[in-house]
């Protein structure tokens, strides 16, 4: 069975840190690119971040470059998002996603239609 479980979630001021994790099991992790998208009431679906397994290419949306970090163990087939200097408008449900690695991932990872498996997403909440 796939799944992606995310953690790390929860409540934090403005200018603060969260650090996600999402767990990958039921399929081969290193085949798979895993993203972190956002959604917050009212809104599409965002990409945030997104990290190859097989080589380690990291990509932001333009909303978080240089605040937030994608990482990857491997070994563990999970991925974390770093989120630094937080902002209210940060706030939102976070999920991650999992796909095959298309051959333009770079332009096509923020497409939320292209991805198998999601997790049950995570809260974050940042006030003022």
């Amino acid at each position: 069975e796939v799944q992606l479980v995310e953690s790390g979630g929860g409540l934090v001021q403005a200018g603060g840190s969260l650090r996600l994790s999402c767990a990958a099991s039921g399929f081969t992790f290193d085949d798979y690119a895993i993203a972190w998208f956002r959604q917050a009431p009212g809104t599409e679906r965002e990409g945030v971040s997104c990290i190859s397994s097989r080589n380690s290419l990291t990509y932001y949306g333009d909303s978080v470059k240089g605040r937030f970090t994608i990482s990857s163990d491997n070994a563990k087939n999970t991925v974390y998002l770093q989120m630094n200097s937080l902002k209210p408008e940060d706030t939102a449900v976070y999920y991650c996603a999992a796909l095959r690695p298309p051959r333009l991932l770079y332009k096509l990872w923020t497409f939320p239609e292209r991805y198998d498996y999601w997790g049950q997403g995570t809260q974050v909440t940042v006030s003022s």
